[in-house]
C-alpha cells in the first residue's frame, strides 16, 4: 500500500511542470502580465494554504481568482464583504421550517458560502473584524462551528481574499490571527505601459477568450499530497528558522535591523510555510529537495504580513519589504 501512495506521489510530481504550464497559459488568456503573482497563487494552492491579494481597485485581482475556478473543476463561491456583513451570511443560519402535513416546524441549516472549495473573499478589510473573524475556524480547521454542529468543508478548500490598501477610506485592518492564517500576502501592482495598453485592447471589446479545464479537484489534492514529500535538507531547513527568527526583537537570533525596526515578528507558521513554499517551487522545476533559492523565493510573500513594523521605521521611511531584505542578508 505505501508503495503504491509513493507511486501515486511521483507521478503527481512528475506532473506537475506541464500541469503548471498549462494552467499559466489559460489564464493569460484573460489575466496580462502578473506572472510572479500567478506562481504564488499557484504555489500556496498546491500547499494547502491561503493567499490574499492587496492592491488597489480595477487590478483584476477578483478576474484572476475567478480564471483560476474556471480551469480547475472546482466549486466557487464569492463573497463581497460589506461594512453591515454579519458572520451567519458567511457560515450559514439556521430557519425554521413548517410541515404542512402535521404543521410540525423544524429548524433546518442552510449552509452560507463557506461551504465550496475555492472561496473568494472579495475586499475581506471592507468588512467589519467580528465578520472577518467568521473564517478563522474554517482557514484553520477546514470545519464551521454553525448551531451548535460542527460540520466538514469539502477539500480541497482554499480561500483567495482581496483587500484594499489600508490607507483607502471605508477600510479595517485584519486582526493579526487572521493575517497569520494566510501563507501568502501577494502584492499585485500597476501594470506595465505595454501591459496596460493590452488589457485596454483585450477588455473594450465583446470577444471573450474560451477557457480549458486544466484539472479536477482530485488531481490537486492528489499533488497536495505530493508536494508534502519533498524533503527539506537541513541547512535549508535551519536557515528558515535563522530568517524566521531574526524577525523577532529580543530573540537570540535578533540582528540589528529587528531591533531597530520591528515591532513585532513572525511566528512558527511562517517556517512552516517557507518550507512548503519552497517544495512547490521545488517540484515546479522537477526536483525532490528544496534549495535555498526556493526558500528566498517565497520570503517576502510569507514574511510580509507577519512582520510589523515601529514607529521608527515609520520615521525613517523603511518599508517592510526593505526591512526584510535586510535581515535575509544578515542571516546569508
Amino acid at each position: 500500500m505505501q508503495t503504491q501512495a509513493a507511486d501515486q506521489h511521483v507521478e503527481s510530481l512528475q506532473a506537475l511542470p506541464s500541469v503548471w504550464r498549462d494552467l499559466h497559459a489559460e489564464l493569460d488568456k484573460r489575466i496580462v502580465g502578473q506572472d510572479e503573482v500567478i506562481d504564488q497563487l499557484l504555489a500556496a494552492m498546491f500547499c494547502r494554504g491561503h493567499a490574499l491579494l492587496i492592491g488597489v481597485p480595477g487590478l483584476a485581482k477578483t478576474l484572476l481568482v475567478r480564471t483560476l475556478a474556471d480551469v480547475a473543476e472546482l466549486q466557487f463561491a464569492r463573497v463581497q464583504f460589506t461594512p453591515d456583513m454579519m458572520p451567519s451570511d458567511i457560515t450559514g443560519t439556521e430557519v425554521v421550517e413548517e410541515d404542512p402535513a402535521t404543521g410540525q416546524r423544524n429548524f433546518r441549516f442552510v449552509p452560507g458560502p463557506v461551504f465550496t472549495q475555492l472561496l473568494l473573499a472579495d475586499e475581506i478589510n471592507r468588512t467589519p473584524p467580528k465578520t472577518q473573524a467568521a473564517l478563522l475556524e474554517a482557514m484553520q480547521e477546514h470545519a464551521v462551528t454553525a448551531a451548535g454542529e460542527r460540520r466538514a468543508l469539502t477539500e480541497p478548500f482554499f480561500v483567495l481574499a482581496t483587500q484594499n490598501p489600508i490607507e483607502q477610506e471605508g477600510t479595517y485592518p485584519l486582526p493579526e490571527a487572521q493575517l497569520d492564517r494566510f501563507m501568502f500576502s501577494l502584492n499585485v501592482d500597476y501594470p506595465a505601459f505595454g501591459e496596460e495598453v493590452d488589457v485596454l485592447q483585450r477588455t473594450t471589446t465583446d470577444e471573450q477568450a474560451m477557457l480549458s479545464k486544466v484539472l479536477t479537484a482530485d488531481q490537486i489534492i492528489a499533488i497536495q499530497a505530493a508536494v508534502r514529500q519533498i524533503s527539506v535538507p537541513d541547512s535549508v531547513a535551519q536557515r528558515i528558522v535563522k530568517i524566521v527568527t531574526a524577525t523577532r526583537p529580543g530573540d537570540n537570533g535578533t540582528v540589528g535591523v529587528a531591533q531597530k525596526y520591528v515591532r513585532w515578528g513572525a511566528g512558527p507558521r511562517a517556517s512552516q510555510y517557507l518550507a512548503l513554499a519552497g517544495k512547490a517551487f521545488a517540484a515546479l522545476d522537477g526536483r525532490y529537495n528544496v534549495s535555498h533559492e526556493d526558500v528566498l523565493r517565497a520570503v517576502e510573500p510569507v514574511l510580509r504580513h507577519r512582520v510589523l513594523l515601529n514607529y521608527h521605521a515609520e520615521a525613517d521611511n523603511r518599508t517592510v519589504e526593505s526591512v526584510i531584505e535586510e535581515l535575509v542578508q544578515a542571516v546569508r
